[in-house]
């Protein structure tokens, strides 16, 4: 499993990056890999590629501030979290994203 994420919040500081390591942790733990843009108030870093897009099982996106060129995850499924929930229950977010993915390999 591939996820893609990108963080972002209204100040384009902490909770961006607070958002990314928390993510990054869990899917680490987890054995899954991860890519993780962060639109912060230093410009985007570690830009997601569309090389990056095409290996991507699902992208996980902060609802909290409009994420730039969000354009590029046409036909991927999208899940849109607050920065809040994803610092707080990467976990449970996680679990959900898992059984989706699961669920849709089934069917």
């Amino acid at each position: 499993m591939k996820i893609l994420a990108v963080t972002s919040c209204p100040s384009g500081v902490a909770h961006t990056y607070m958002s990314a390591e928390a993510l990054e942790k869990e899917a680490k733990a987890r054995g899954i890999e991860i890519k993780i843009e962060t639109q912060g108030s230093i410009g985007t870093e570690n830009k997601i590629t569309m090389d990056d897009v095409k290996k991507a099982d699902v992208v996980i996106l902060t609802k909290d501030m409009g994420i730039k060129d969000t354009d590029r995850f046409a036909g991927l499924p999208v899940v849109k979290v607050r920065v809040d929930d994803l610092i707080k229950h990467s976990n449970t977010i996680l679990d959900k994203v898992e059984a989706f993915l699961k669920d849709r390999k089934q069917s």
